[in-house]
Formats: C-alpha cells, sequence, structure tokens
C-alpha cells in the first residue's frame, strides 16, 4: 500500500513536467519528419505531401553542402582548440605554480585569471556579435586601428568581407566566448584530483609537461569527453554568431546549416524544405555525437 501511494505520487509530480516536454519538445520534432515530406510554406493551411522530393533537392543544393562543410570544419576545429587552450588555462591556474608549503599551487593572480577568462561566457550571444562585428570593421575597427597604431597600415585585412579570413574569424570568437566555461569545467576536475598525487609526481622529478598529460589529462578524461560532446553540438549550430556577424557571407563562406534552414524557413518561406534540412542535421548531429562518446570512452579512473 505505502508502495502504491509512493507511486502516484511520483507520478503526480513527474505528470505536468513530462506532459509540457513532450506538447512543447518532442512534439516539434516529431512534426518536423512529417513537414519534410510536404511543401508546407509555412502560413497556408494546405499541405501537399511530396514525398522525398525535399531531400532529392536538399542534396543537389550547393549552398547546404558549403554550410554542411563548414560545420564539418567547425566540428574539427572548435573542440581542438577550445579544449586545447581550455585545458592549458585551467592547468596554469590550478597546478603550474608549482609546490609550496606541501601543496601544488596555480599561477600568481589565478582568481583574477578565472573571473577575466569567465567573463565572456556570461555575455549575451547578441552583444558578442555585435561587439566583434565592430572590432573586426576594416574602417573604424579595433583591430586594424591597432595595426595602424604599430605602423601596419598596409596591412588592413577586411576580416569578415574576405573569403579567406570571414570564416576563421567566426571561428575566433566562438572559441573566446566558450573558453571561459571549459576553463571552469576543467579546473572543477583538476579541484578533484588529489594534492598528493601531483605532489609525489613532482618530487619523484616529473616535469610540468608529464604532470600535465600523464596525471592530469587522464584523471580529468570525463570532463574532457562531456566538452568535446558540448563543442560538437555548438559545431553544428553556430547560428547566432553568423547571423549577426556575417548573415552566412560573403559567398556563403560562413554558411552553417542552422542559419541556411532559417533563411529557407523565415525568409523563402519554405518550411518544408528547411524541415528536410533539420532531419538531416538532427541525423548528423545524433551520429556525431554517439561516435564521439564512443571513440573517447575509457575505463574510468578511480583515485
Amino acid at each position: 500500500m505505502r508502495k502504491t501511494h509512493q507511486r502516484r505520487v511520483i507520478i503526480g509530480f513527474l505528470a505536468a513536467p513530462v506532459l509540457l516536454y513532450t506538447v512543447f519538445v518532442a512534439s516539434p520534432y516529431v512534426q518536423a519528419f512529417y513537414i519534410a515530406l510536404t511543401d508546407w510554406r509555412g502560413l497556408s493551411a494546405e499541405i501537399g505531401l511530396i514525398g522525398l522530393g525535399n531531400f532529392t533537392e536538399l542534396f543537389g543544393d550547393p549552398v547546404f553542402w558549403q554550410a554542411l562543410r563548414n560545420n564539418l570544419l567547425l566540428l574539427v576545429t572548435l573542440p581542438i582548440v577550445t579544449i586545447g587552450v581550455g585545458l592549458f588555462l585551467a592547468f596554469m591556474l590550478n597546478a603550474a605554480g608549482g609546490p609550496r608549503s606541501g601543496e601544488i599551487r596555480g599561477v600568481r593572480g589565478a582568481k583574477f585569471y578565472r573571473v577575466v577568462y569567465f567573463f565572456p561566457y556570461v555575455l549575451s550571444i547578441a552583444i558578442i556579435g555585435v561587439l566583434w562585428k565592430n572590432i573586426y570593421n576594416p574602417i573604424n575597427g579595433l583591430l586594424n586601428g591597432a595595426l595602424r597604431a604599430v605602423g601596419l597600415e598596409e596591412v588592413q585585412p577586411s576580416w569578415l568581407g574576405d573569403e579567406r579570413l570571414a570564416f576563421w574569424a567566426v571561428l575566433a570568437v566562438l572559441v573566446w566566448n566558450g573558453i571561459g566555461f571549459y576553463v571552469v569545467l576543467f579546473t572543477a576536475g583538476i579541484k578533484a584530483i588529489p594534492a598528493s598525487l601531483l605532489e609525489a609526481a613532482v618530487l619523484d622529478g616529473a616535469s610540468r609537461a608529464q604532470v600535465f598529460f600523464r596525471i592530469t589529462i587522464p584523471l580529468i578524461w570525463e570532463n574532457i569527453r562531456t566538452a568535446a560532446v558540448y563543442l560538437g553540438i555548438a559545431a553544428l549550430d553556430a547560428f547566432a554568431v553568423v547571423q549577426i556577424m556575417t548573415g552566412g557571407g560573403p559567398n556563403d563562406s560562413t554558411q552553417v546549416g542552422s542559419f541556411y534552414l532559417y533563411q529557407n524557413a523565415f525568409s523563402y518561406g519554405r518550411f518544408g524544405y528547411a524541415s528536410a534540412m533539420g532531419v538531416v542535421l538532427f541525423v548528423v548531429t545524433l551520429a556525431l555525437s554517439a561516435f564521439t562518446l564512443r571513440a573517447t570512452r575509457k575505463e574510468r579512473i578511480e583515485f
């Protein structure tokens, strides 16, 4: 009787959240699969089934393939750069200062640096996009102004107007925006490592590089694995930064799948085609997340 009462209480508490999740999260996903098979324009009540026509057109769309290539390039570069820099900074802030009074310490001023690194993460993505769009401005932007100040007037790149530079300029903003969160994530992992392990390694003559690669990284591997999944999902999105900074240009050099989907749905009124794109991106994201989790899986190290 008591178990039955507990079960009813649990079901009562979960019913409303599950219902809301089903209606506002799960239901749109399911609807997208159906809409992808139609020619729905988004506003009309008439919906015509066209089967796999949207997918056939999608796979022959050069802009979509350019967007997907950019997403895949982000998928490789964004996690590598962000995790690499985040790990280095977290290690420096927590374990690179050397032992003092029997304890491993970080570099001097570590608390201040943590605040500085995390600050960009608390800013609205809209503010970040506008801020960096102005910094990259080729006429009165901060970067070109700094180049002029040091006597490099002849070097005045059009950061967001050059097809060769625009993608990398956007990538730099994504790394700058997210690095603070991953420094905190890796810091939490490093703080959980018993200080005696790091101190023993230093006393045994291990270099800073050996402590970093042979002790720190293996012991916080689950944090790194989590970061890789988060950054992989972010790399397959990047919608807001692209929309605000470049609009997908120049010449689709910064186009990404999420923004191209948005354009087709809300600018061109092709909701069926946009839904087909969403289905493809959903499958790609799911597959890559599963692959990342499987490829980075290791035996858990207990300490």
